[in-house]
């Protein structure tokens, strides 16, 4: 019996059963989604263990399906990883970084799954402030914020101090991924 329910939601066959041949045998029960209607109604069905979600998606956008996740508390604490052949069609909407969910960029690895589930399980496990803002109202919030005045200051130098903190452990763990990747490059030319 599989521990772990992943939802697949990609309308490329080809990508549902290549995340399906690289996640490890006897561990997962992979779900498919070919668009995303059929993805948010397994979401709600089956409450998988994690999502992997295609960002162009037809009948619904993985957009749409992330705001759909994004707005519900129960579905917020589930890893995402979302997935698109180019990372500017994410970061249109999205900006960087990508605080509690993971990213990765099609046609991708066995090991940059892995380590891209990894991350996405670390990051829904971080507490969450409030919901992620579409970029027009991240922009507008601080400003609100301000406004506000008085007592919301202490919490907002805290909440940026938490998140200086988190970007700092990102940074430090995307060196140490570009000094592997060198001593691998390195390695091969040998």
């Amino acid at each position: 019996m599989a521990s772990h329910k992943i939802l697949v939601i990609d309308d490329s066959k080809v990508i549902r059963m290549r995340v399906r041949d690289m996640l490890p045998k006897g561990n997962f029960e992979v779900l498919e989604a070919k668009d995303g209607v059929e993805g948010l109604n397994l979401i709600r069905q089956e409450h998988p263990n994690l999502i992997m979600l295609d960002f162009l998606l037809p009948k619904m956008s993985g957009w749409e399906v992330f705001q759909h996740i994004q707005s519900d508390a129960t579905l917020q604490s589930i890893p995402l990883v979302l997935m698109s052949g180019r990372k500017e069609e994410v970061t249109e909407k999205l900006q960087e970084p990508f605080e509690f969910f993971e990213f990765i960029e099609k046609p991708f690895e066995n090991k940059e799954l892995i380590d891209a589930i990894k991350s996405a399980m670390a990051k829904a496990r971080l507490p969450r402030t409030g919901k992620i803002a579409a970029p027009a109202a991240a922009a507008t919030a601080p400003a609100a914020a301000a406004a506000a005045g008085g007592g919301a200051d202490a919490a907002e130098v805290k909440a940026l101090k938490e998140q200086v903190a988190r970007m700092q452990a990102e940074i430090n763990a995307l060196k140490k991924q570009t000094a592997q990747i060198l001593a691998f490059i390195k390695q091969k030319l040998k």
